[in-house]
């Protein structure tokens, strides 16, 4: 359930618990904030919270490495967006939608390789020079995934339709956002593979991230300088550097996990939750 007017999200028990063990930033990141940053802590979320453990695994190389890739991608086109004809940003659009495809064998029912195709092909439509076109063949797949896994590529297509008609202030405040929530995805998943720990407040890296949300790097125009291109190459060398010498587990602790759902749902029937 979402309330736009107040900004919050919430999930049913076994969805964040599946967002979780998929290491879903929005998600992952609730579990490591400080103790005095927490307004109410019900005991099942001091338990997730103790375990936080049990959920971490490698496919936050997908799950982070994905969103970074994102974010980058959405500044990579907002900002290029009168530099790059209409054919490239299509191709911007397609190598974001393809890296999102790389994590839904993990999320939603599998399909065979080859089974969702997309690329970019030549345009009837008058306005458009190239657009992405796809050949689905499923067999027997469950509406619901389906809905789901469309529903990620649509919301990619979306944000690359704003960002391509931006024009104010507003915007260029959004951008820096974006730049500054990428660094701060890098060193969450630096520490995850560095420490197996889970550090949602920044506090010692914001002499880093908070020049960047004001603006360091971006020019007058609302373009960003190659320096700060650069430093985003540098993290994503020390998270593939982490990654390889990372004894976070290939999965998460399902048997741990299983046990710590069937606890909670035991005691919710009995009424003691």
């Amino acid at each position: 359930m979402i309330d736009k007017g107040t900004d919050t999200t919430i999930y049913a028990f076994n969805k964040l618990v599946s967002l979780l063990s998929n290491v879903n930033p929005n998600c992952i990141e609730l579990l490591g904030c400080k103790p005095e940053h927490y307004l109410i802590v019900h005991p099942v979320a001091r338990e997730m919270i103790d375990n936080r453990k049990m959920f971490l695994s490698r496919r936050a190389v997908n799950s982070f490495g994905g969103y970074a890739h994102q974010q980058l991608r959405r500044l990579q086109n907002a900002v290029a967006r009168d530099a790059m004809s209409q054919s490239e940003k299509e191709q911007h659009m397609l190598s974001s939608i393809k890296h999102a495809m790389q994590t839904f064998n993990d999320r939603y029912e599998n399909f065979e390789d080859g089974a969702i195709k997309i690329y970019i092909d030549k345009s009837n439509k008058e306005d458009l020079d190239t657009e992405i076109f796809m050949d689905v063949n499923l067999q027997r797949y469950p509406l619901r995934d389906y809905k789901s896994l469309w529903a990620e590529m649509h919301g990619i297509t979306k944000v690359y339709g704003k960002l391509n008609h931006r024009n104010n202030k507003k915007d260029e405040e959004h951008l820096a956002k974006h730049a500054m929530h990428l660094i701060r995805l890098y060193l969450m998943a630096i520490d995850i593979f560095e420490k197996e720990e889970i550090i949602t407040h920044r506090e010692n890296d914001l002499d880093l991230l908070i020049p960047i949300r004001n603006g360091k790097y971006m020019n007058e125009d609302g373009t960003y300088q190659a320096e700060f291109f650069e430093l985003v190459a540098e993290y994503e060398k020390r998270l593939e550097y982490a990654v390889e010498n990372s004894s976070v587990p290939k999965c998460p602790n399902h048997k741990m996990i299983e046990e710590f759902v069937m606890s909670v749902n035991e005691k919710v029937v009995s009424g003691e939750y």
